[in-house]
């Protein structure tokens, strides 16, 4: 199983500009959001964010670049995972290969954005940091996965995430959600912004955070197992 995962996971890195993207994009955002979430934050009536802004667009950039992530892994491995399914491979270590791959993409897009943050402003709880820009792209691979399920068309896939994603932005934490509406990102959030603004994470956002990853491998791993099933067990 963790020799397919090593080999699905090569074979997603095999072309250069997916390489580039995974690290390049999630940096990218990390420069370029900081202030324009700042502002956000100011007009949706969250506050001045400062160094948590810098932050959160460490963590967006993660789920931006793991919900396309996921969205294409499935989109583009699907007829080949049937056949692996019927040719004695079996649709649940398919899907277990497939998650492991997803998830270790997604480490390294979290990986990029940490570092980027990290280069850009000092960050009071790196560790604490990191753990939520990991739960983010952990999150957002599960949410492309699932989109890629239900919708084949990768143009309105690609919309159905990118939606989410902005709704779940400009809903999320330091933007004025006040009643802490349940958006998928609401624990992770929390976290990266009490890392950048040198604040305790409370415990409650700490199982939060474990549960909506919980979630996340629950509905990611049956995804990626029915993808490998349909038309053919």
């Amino acid at each position: 199983m963790a020799a397919a995962a090593l080999q699905f996971t090569r074979e997603h890195l095999r072309a250069p500009l997916t390489l580039a993207m995974l690290l390049v994009l999630p940096a990218t955002f990390v420069w370029l959001a900081g202030d324009v979430l700042d502002q956000f934050a100011k007009a949706l009536g969250g506050g001045e964010l400062g160094a948590g802004a810098t932050a959160l667009g460490a963590g967006w950039g993660a789920a931006f670049v793991c919900g396309a992530l996921g969205y294409f892994q499935m989109s583009s491995s699907r007829d080949a995972d049937r056949r692996l399914a019927l040719a004695g491979f079996g649709s649940g270590h398919v899907a277990t290969s497939r998650l492991l791959a997803g998830l270790a993409l997604a480490l390294l897009v979290a990986m990029s954005s940490l570092a980027a943050l990290m280069l850009q402003t000092d960050v009071a709880h790196p560790w604490h940091a990191a753990a939520a820009i990991g739960a983010f792209a952990a999150v957002y691979l599960a949410l492309g996965a699932l989109v890629a399920t239900v919708i084949r068309d990768q143009l309105s896939g690609s919309l159905v995430v990118a939606f989410v994603f902005l709704l779940d932005t400009f809903s999320g934490e330091g933007m004025g959600n006040a009643g802490g509406l349940p958006t998928p990102s609401r624990f992770a959030g929390s976290l990266l912004l009490s890392a950048g603004v040198g604040e305790p994470s409370p415990g409650g956002d700490w199982l939060g955070a474990v549960l909506t990853i919980t979630a996340a491998a629950v509905v990611a791993w049956p995804a990626f197992g029915w993808s490998a099933r349909e038309r053919g067990l």
